[in-house]
């Protein structure tokens, strides 16, 4: 897989490209990431990207020309038609369910905007998604791209050392994940459950699911409404529920 960032900051991604499962992914050449300042596409003397809106109105709106010459190019030299995603707080939430989608493609570009906003145009005649991270607003979109990078390199296969890791996190089967213990056994009067010192894997496994179950209805609960449950589970969980009220 090639992914490729446009940026106005392109050193910004070096430290994260470089580190921790993105640099051993890229070592053992399963993607390849690049950070491309798309100021060395604008055609200006001052190689300018931004401009006042028409109509008025505070901050600076990013020019159509160098972004549209920058996909152009990247599109030109690649062997695969990529998918261009813009990073902005209107477009789409981004899902595990997304990050497992974008995983099939050979070919990602990420659009970073800095400014107010980006030219219309860029939207309606260039992009094929627009994504968000959360219903807030950030300086750019460098941190978001980074976020939305990670989570869809460490679901490529060979990515992960054990790669049922990413079929166990949360929403991956849309419920947030069971909880987790590891060594020692007892800490500060805090034990271990006994379910997972058994040695019985198909209890263990009903334990977690039920877990998984139950975090989900505390944490998140409008995620339920989409989750296929066995009658056992919804009698399960409408016992828990009933406890809970009385």
């Amino acid at each position: 897989m090639l992914i490729q960032v446009l940026t106005l900051f392109p050193e910004m991604f070096t430290g994260v490209f470089e580190s921790s499962i993105l640099g051993k992914a890229q070592q053992k050449q399963l993607v390849r990431l690049e950070a491309i300042n798309f100021r060395a596409y604008a055609t200006s003397k001052h190689q300018t990207v931004d401009d006042t809106p028409y109509g008025g109105g505070g901050g600076m709106v990013l020019k159509p020309e160098p972004i549209f010459a920058a996909v152009d190019d990247l599109t030109a030299r690649s062997s695969h038609k990529p998918r261009v995603v813009l990073m902005c707080p209107q477009g789409a939430p981004f899902t595990q369910q997304k990050a497992l989608e974008w995983t099939e493609e050979q070919h990602l570009i990420f659009i970073c905007g800095h400014y107010e906003g980006y030219d219309e145009r860029i939207r309606e005649h260039l992009v094929t998604d627009e994504c968000s991270i959360g219903d807030y607003v950030l300086t750019g979109g460098e941190l978001p791209a980074m976020v939305v990078i990670d989570s869809v390199v460490r679901l490529l296969p060979g990515v992960l050392g054990n790669q049922m890791s990413a079929h166990s996190d949360s929403f991956s089967d849309g419920l947030l994940e069971y909880p987790q213990y590891t060594r020692p056994q007892q800490y500060r009067g805090w034990p271990v459950p006994d379910i997972l010192l058994s040695g019985h894997h198909e209890h263990v496994n009903r334990w977690r699911r039920q877990q998984s179950l139950l975090r989900t209805l505390e944490r998140r609960p409008e995620l339920l409404v989409n989750i296929a449950l066995t009658d056992e589970e919804k009698k399960w969980l409408e016992q828990v529920i009933q406890t809970r009220n009385q």
